[in-house]
């Protein structure tokens, strides 16, 4: 059995899952306040599809991790180990900036003002995912 590919398949289905959990948790506090309120949709909206970037990390790695393995440079095991390592970063990154873009939606519902702030607060839970990322193209 070959158990080449395990590594690329676990860094993309993780950061996958995490996407949709943290997009499905944002995108219900979305629907929510946009029950609520008369404005400001396109925000909530763009606010909930945040958590989405990290399945773009998992994708690009799983490539880069699969040609790599085809071609020597990295072993089954060690994509394996950066496949569940980065693979749980995207995972978890994304599924807590689900919820701190639900609370963001949630609280720019009552103040539309602070919203910019509320896109920062996301930006450095995503820095996180980055940071996964880049440590993993340093590995590969």
């Amino acid at each position: 059995m070959d158990y080449g590919m395990v590594g690329p398949a676990l860094v993309l289905g993780l950061g996958c899952v995490g996407s949709s959990i943290g997009c499905g948790i944002a995108g219900m506090a979305s629907h929510a306040v946009m029950s609520r309120v008369e404005e400001n949709h396109g925000k909530f909206i763009g606010m909930s599809a945040v958590a989405s970037s990290q399945s773009i990390y998992g994708f690009v790695l799983m490539l880069l991790m699969k040609n790599a393995i085809i071609a020597g440079s990295l072993s089954p095991l060690s994509g394996i180990g950066i496949g569940v390592s980065v693979g749980f970063a995207l995972l978890f990154s994304s599924v807590y900036q689900g919820m701190c873009a639900a609370s963001g939606i949630q609280a720019s519902a009552k103040q539309p003002a602070i919203i910019g702030k509320c896109f920062a607060a996301l930006g450095i839970v995503e820095s996180f995912s980055l940071f996964a990322f880049v440590f993993a193209l340093l590995l590969i």
